[in-house]
């Protein structure tokens, strides 16, 4: 059983994006996040009323065996690292539609048994 016409170009289309992705190098899996603090000592801004905290501050952070870790980055760092956060998002998307073409396949293929 193969694909069908419309499946074939889809799949096409999304080999084209996967690989100018791949050509480009950049990707990195996580999240960058902006964080805002307060100290917590006293007469300070972030402690005023109304509070004014500290930052912003960037923050990529991902997980490792369950666990989230994370390094700080420049503005400058932040700015340019979110397109690779971006890639690595469109990624999984790209991924997801070819595994539910693959799935259409297996569904539409007369010699698929299916559990009743």
């Amino acid at each position: 059983m193969g694909l069908s016409p419309r499946q074939r170009a889809e799949a096409a289309e999304i080999a084209a994006e996967l690989a100018r992705i791949a050509r480009s190098g950049k990707v990195l899996q996580g999240s960058i996040v902006t964080r805002r603090t307060h100290c917590g000592r006293p007469g300070c801004k972030c402690m005023a009323d109304p509070p004014e905290p500290h930052g912003p501050y960037f923050q990529w952070t991902r997980k490792i065996t369950a666990k989230t870790v994370g390094r700080w980055l420049s503005p400058e760092q932040a700015e340019e690292y979110r397109s690779f956060v971006d890639n690595d998002r469109r990624l999984r998307e790209l991924l997801g539609r070819l595994e539910a073409i693959g799935l259409a396949t297996l569904e539409a293929d007369p010699r698929t048994r299916r559990k009743t």
